[in-house]
């Protein structure tokens, strides 16, 4: 297929590149033009060819809405994607609403159905419930506490898993949340947990604010004593909180770089062959930006066209085989493989597929 160079299909990737998620800002970049470049040697987006534009999600979100929002009114952006935490996804939706595709990367708190939205990231039922099964049932984890920054993903998980804890035989002790990128409310929750310790401390912290728990955790020698598990704990956010931080600590992911499998390996080497050897590390979080153009680029190609009645009607049925394996939407939500992995020093060994 011949590319329509003079005119490009524009893309936000709308990714953290300042604030608690900016830990994953270099690599999100990275991956991302990665998976332009392939879309681009393929044939593109709707034969034209992908041109991506970075929008700093660590700003305040309408700060981040109204960038986008203007981007898509010039006709420089034609589609939206991304990691960033759900006040962003709100705020976007709320300018963009649902004039142009919007694929939103992040594991979150689950339920959006709004049109034009697809999440390509883990949700709680898949991803939350099964990890606590497990740890129940292989660590003896049955009594737990929450802990997280102060917004609607930790909340709204910790009311998940208060609903879901009579069947999966655990107890909900409390939960507590800290202002995001508030050390001094972060080692505030620390106390709490030294007070009143639990063998498990669900925590729903986003990048920096999670390595300030682990350090401040792990330095008052509370981890030789309780689980930590977390849905959203990369390969950069183990690396930040030093080896000492670092046991028993439990993830839940769809992908992880020490996964060993034909997709994962594949992935990894395409990306040492695009960026060389001093490229960011790959990591979890990152990895999901890939999959975020992945899902655009087949959503677009079954669709035909940009038309929203028409792309919103091809979700139905949607799948592809990516760096996750074989990933399925339904609905709106697509549906993949969940891996739990243990901390072991600065990098995951992968131990149960949820």
């Amino acid at each position: 297929m011949t590319l329509r160079t003079e005119d490009a299909f524009g893309v936000a990737m709308v990714i953290p590149l300042q604030g608690a998620g900016g830990i994953f800002g270099p690599s999100c970049r990275a991956v991302a033009e990665l998976a332009a470049h392939e879309l681009n040697a393929d044939g593109g987006i709707l034969g034209r060819p992908v041109d991506l534009t970075f929008i700093d999600a660590g700003q305040q979100p309408a700060t981040v809405a109204s960038q986008v929002a203007e981007l898509v009114r010039h006709d420089v952006v034609h589609a939206v994607t991304g990691w960033h935490i759900s006040p962003v996804r709100d705020a976007l939706f709320a300018s963009l609403r649902g004039n142009v595709p919007y694929v939103y990367t992040a594991l979150y708190e689950g339920g959006e159905s709004r049109p034009g939205v697809f999440s390509s990231g883990e949700v709680p039922t898949t991803q939350v419930a099964p990890a606590m099964r497990w740890l129940r049932d292989n660590c003896g984890v049955r009594d737990w506490t929450v802990v997280g920054d102060d917004y609607s993903w930790p909340r709204d998980s910790a009311r998940f898993v208060r609903d879901v804890a009579p069947d999966l035989g655990v107890e909900i002790r409390g939960a507590s949340y800290a202002e995001m990128g508030n050390d001094e409310a972060i080692v505030k929750l620390v106390d709490e947990l030294e007070k009143a310790p639990t063998s498990g401390v669900a925590m729903f912290f986003v990048g920096h604010d999670a390595v300030v728990f682990n350090r401040e955790f792990a330095r008052r020698g509370l981890d030789e004593h309780s689980v930590r598990y977390s849905p959203m704990m990369d390969e950069a956010m183990l690396l930040a909180s030093g080896f000492e931080a670092t046991n028993n600590l439990f993830s839940s992911a769809g992908y992880y770089r020490s996964l060993i499998n034909a997709d994962t390996l594949d992935l990894q080497g395409r990306y040492s062959a695009f960026h060389g050897p001093f490229a960011p590390a790959l990591t979890n979080t990152a990895e999901s930006c890939y999959e975020g153009l992945i899902t655009l680029a087949t959503l677009l190609r079954k669709a035909a066209s940009t038309d929203m009645a028409s792309v919103n009607r091809s979700i139905v049925g949607l799948a592809y085989d990516g760096p996750r394996g074989v990933v399925e939407y339904h609905g709106p939500q697509g549906i993949h493989h969940v891996h739990l992995a243990k901390a072991d020093g600065l990098d995951f060994e992968v131990i149960a597929a949820l």
